[in-house]
């Protein structure tokens, strides 16, 4: 029998903001350069490091602005685009919008009484911008972030400190994640995972694996 989950750990970009494609989308806009470049460049930067392409940044491996350079000459030089990537963090996340029906949804777990938690591969010159838009003093029990860790989604390692950091055991603890290969490592961690790729779809299946107590104090 599946436990019951205690303790609910959610992404941050993706699931607490609109989707990454989406904020991708804007962001290129905004700074005059293609998608298909950007991203190019982010796997040219990445493969250097035999890595994906946030864990240069999120690791970190680099600085942002470490980063942020080699990305403008890998633009200029592999792409014909010249674009100024100084201040990287500060633009990704200018007008930047929040999930507010999964933000209200984590507010009423955490009031029922349920461990709510942020778990995320996170840019350490980012800390200030994400907490500027959802102060996590007010709704989260716990963050865990990867430059601080050591270590990121989806390694078994920042699976088991959460669950440490929870105080359960892994299998009452789920994951929230739009990636599904971080629901797979949560998985391979012994945690319970829900593939957020829609709110509504995200809460229906979170309601059915919360202990029964939150269950009931959480209807909407």
């Amino acid at each position: 029998m599946t436990a019951h989950v205690r303790a609910v750990w959610t992404d941050y970009g993706g699931v607490l903001t609109p989707p990454i494609d989406h904020t991708m989308s804007i962001f290129c806009a905004r700074v005059g350069v293609r998608e298909d470049a950007f991203l190019g460049a982010m796997r040219t930067v990445a493969d250097a490091y035999g890595t994906d392409i946030m864990a240069p940044l999120d690791t970190p491996l680099m600085t942002e602005e470490e980063w942020s350079s080699e990305m403008e000459d890998i633009l200029r030089r592999d792409h014909d685009a010249s674009v100024d990537l100084s201040g990287f963090g500060e633009k990704w996340f200018t007008d930047r919008e929040t999930n507010e029906r999964w933000l209200d949804r984590l507010r009423r777990l955490k009031a029922a009484g349920a461990f709510v938690g942020m778990l995320s591969n996170m840019v350490p010159s980012w800390d200030r911008h994400w907490r500027r838009l959802i102060p996590p003093e007010e709704l989260f029990d716990a963050v865990v972030l990867s430059f601080e860790a050591g270590c990121r989604k989806p390694e078994q390692k920042i699976f088991d400190l959460a669950a440490d950091r929870a105080g359960v055991a892994p299998a009452e603890c789920v994951m929230v994640d739009d990636l599904a290969a971080n629901c797979a490592g949560a998985a391979e961690a012994g945690w319970q995972a829900v593939h957020f790729t829609d709110t509504a779809a995200a809460i229906d299946e979170l309601e059915h694996l919360l202990a029964p107590e939150y269950r009931a104090k959480t209807e909407v």
